[in-house]
């Protein structure tokens, strides 16, 4: 028997997986340590668990998408993270990609057709 319930979970994550890596990167202008972003995005409707935002922006370091740099203060040490020129680029383009597939979903659960 399908447990309808895991299942929805499980679709619900795929759905996120992608628009995780755009709500990142549009929020990185400005210089943000893990737990600063998490509160901003959840502030926006949009929660993300620790042990998903981490991983995501050492990939995204690592992929040079974003920079970072230690900040030792009177507090413990924080790494902050920022978009480098290239996240710019690919944000850029996943907005355009974004935007379209929005489009595109739209219609499609509209019951509109596309010639």
């Amino acid at each position: 028997m399908v447990d309808v319930t895991e299942q929805l979970t499980q679709l619900r994550l795929e759905l996120r997986r992608g628009v995780v890596v755009l709500a990142v990167l549009s929020q990185m202008d400005t210089a943000r340590y893990g737990y600063s972003l998490i509160q901003q995005l959840a502030e926006q409707g949009l929660e993300i668990e620790e042990g998903t935002l981490y991983p995501l922006l050492r990939r995204l370091e690592k992929q040079g998408l974003l920079e970072s740099e230690w900040e030792v203060g009177d507090a413990r040490p924080r790494k902050y993270y920022r978009i480098s020129a290239a996240g710019r680029e690919v944000l850029d383009a996943l907005r355009l990609e974004w935007a379209d597939t929005v489009e595109v979903m739209r219609g499609i659960l509209q019951g509109g057709h596309r010639d």
